[in-house]
C-alpha cells in the first residue's frame, strides 16, 4: 500500500498542480515515506518548491514532551527556509505564516482520538485558509485505531485545542477525511484536497495500521500501536492525578499508576461493576518508578493494557469505556481519593482538565456520583456514537 505522500512522490500527475506554486510542509517526526525519507527531504528532492514548513505540537522534530511544552520558530539549517511552530507563541497560523506559500501540504500521522491536537491543528489551517484561495492538500495516513468510534461529543462552548468540534473522542477518520468533515460542518471556503492513500484496508489485518508499514513516534509518548488503541481512554489519565506511566518507557498504555492504589482490587471490582467493558484486550497489574512527571521516583502499582496479539478483538475493545470504569472502580473503592488533576490543561485554565479533555463534565460527573451505574453512561455515549456514524457515513474515503 501506499501513503498520501508516498503516491505524491511516485504520479507526477498528482504533483502538477504545484508547479509555479510556492508550498508548505505542516509535519513532525512520523511524515516519512515507505522508505523512511522525511517528507521534507523527499519533497525538495523532487523538484517541489517547498518554502515554510511548519511542526505542530511537540515540533516538527518531536523533541518536546508534554502538555504546554513549546517550540519556538527557527530557520532550517540544510534548506535556509522558515520553519513555523504551531505550538508556540501561536497555535492558529498568523497571516505572515500563511504569506509564504499557495499551497499548504499537511502530512500528519494521528492517532484516531479527538484531544490528539494534530486534528485540531488541521482545523486551525483550514481555518486560516478560509476565503483566501490559499489550497490546503492532506497527505493520508492511516488511522491506526482504525473505524470504530467511542465517547460523547463534545458540548457546544467546550471547545479547546483539544477539543476542535462536537465529534466524540475515538473519532474513526483519517485526517482527511476529518478535513472534509471540519469544511462541511465549519462551512468553510477553503481549496480542499486529499492525497488518499491506496489500499488501505480499515478492517484489513492490522485493523487501521498496515503489517507492512513499522510505526514512528508521531510524538514522545506514542511508542506503539498498542498506546495508539489504548490513547482514546488512557489520555484521560493526563485530567488525572494518577499516572498514565510518563517517565517510563510504556507511557499511555496503563489504565493508572498510583502508589497508594491496589491494581489487583481496582481490576476486580472493575469486573464486578461492567465485565463487558474489559473485552477485547487483556490487562495485568504490574509496577514502575516514573522518571519524572507523577510520582516521581515513587513505587507505583499499575494495570497494563495489552490491546496486541492473541488477546485484541478490534470491535469488542473499547478504551473509552474502559478507562471511564478504572475511574469509577477507584471513587468506589476509595470514596476520599482526590482522583481530578487540578492544573491548567492546554491553555485552559478554568475548567477543571477532565472536563476539557471529555468536552463536558459528563463523564466526571458519572464517576463521582455513588448511584450512577455503567448502563447510564453506556447510553449516553451510545446515542452520541450512534449520531456521529450518520454525521461521517458521506464523508468516508476507504471501505
Amino acid at each position: 500500500m501506499k501513503f498520501g505522500i508516498d503516491r505524491l512522490l511516485v504520479d507526477p500527475a498528482l504533483r502538477r498542480p504545484l508547479e509555479g506554486k510556492r508550498v508548505a510542509l505542516v509535519a513532525h517526526p512520523a511524515s516519512v515515506t515507505e522508505n523512511l525519507a522525511h517528507s521534507l527531504d523527499a519533497l525538495i528532492a523532487a523538484g517541489v518548491n517547498v518554502t515554510s514548513a511548519f511542526g505542530p505540537q511537540h515540533g516538527l522534530k518531536g523533541d518536546k514532551q508534554d502538555n504546554m511544552v513549546e517550540t519556538a520558530d527557527e530557520l532550517d539549517p540544510v534548506y535556509n527556509i522558515p520553519v513555523f511552530s504551531l505550538y508556540g507563541e501561536v497555535r492558529r497560523p498568523s497571516g505572515q505564516m500563511m504569506s509564504t506559500a499557495d499551497v499548504f501540504l499537511f502530512d500528519l500521522q494521528d492517532l484516531g482520538c479527538r484531544i490528539y491536537t494534530f486534528v485540531t491543528t488541521l482545523l486551525y489551517l483550514l481555518e486560516a485558509a478560509h476565503g483566501t484561495g490559499k489550497e490546503v492538500w492532506v497527505l493520508d495516513r492511516p488511522n491506526p485505531a482504525g473505524r470504530p468510534v467511542e465517547g460523547t461529543l463534545l458540548l457546544p462552548g467546550q471547545e479547546s485545542f483539544v477539543g476542535a468540534g462536537p465529534m466524540p473522542m475515538r473519532h474513526g477518520l483519517t485526517l482527511g477525511e476529518m478535513g472534509r468533515w471540519f469544511i462541511d460542518h465549519f462551512q468553510l471556503d477553503v481549496p480542499y484536497r486529499v492525497v488518499q492513500m491506496e489500499g488501505w484496508q480499515p478492517e484489513g489485518p492490522g485493523f487501521g495500521w498496515p503489517q507492512e508499514r513499522i510505526w514512528i513516534n508521531p510524538s514522545p509518548n506514542a511508542a506503539s500501536v498498542n498506546m495508539a488503541r489504548a490513547y482514546a481512554g488512557t489520555v484521560m489519565l493526563e485530567g488525572a492525578t494518577l499516572s498514565e506511566g510518563r517517565g517510563t518507557t510504556r507511557p499511555l498504555e496503563v489504565l493508572f499508576g498510583a502508589p497508594d492504589v491496589d491494581a489487583p482490587a481496582v481490576l476486580a471490582e472493575m469486573r464486578r461493576l461492567a465485565p463487558d467493558w474489559l473485552a477485547g484486550c487483556a490487562m495485568r497489574d504490574c509496577w514502575f518508578t516514573p522518571t519524572f512527571h507523577k510520582h516521581a521516583g515513587e513505587l507505583c502499582n499499575a494495570l497494563m493494557i495489552h490491546a496486541e496479539g492473541k488477546f485484541y478483538d478490534h470491535h469488542a475493545f473499547r478504551p473509552w469505556r474502559l478507562q471511564a470504569l478504572a475511574f469509577k472502580a477507584i471513587r468506589r473503592l476509595y470514596p476520599d481519593y482526590p482522583i481530578w488533576r487540578d492544573f491548567p490543561y492546554e491553555y485552559e485554565f478554568e475548567r477543571l482538565a477532565i472536563d476539557v479533555i471529555n468536552g463536558g463534565s459528563a463523564l466526571r460527573e458519572w464517576v463521582d456520583d455513588e448511584a450512577a451505574q455503567p448502563g447510564d453512561l453506556g447510553a449516553l455515549a451510545a446515542r452520541d456514537e450512534a449520531l456521529w456514524r450518520e454525521a461521517i457515513r458521506p464523508l468516508l474515503l476507504y471501505t
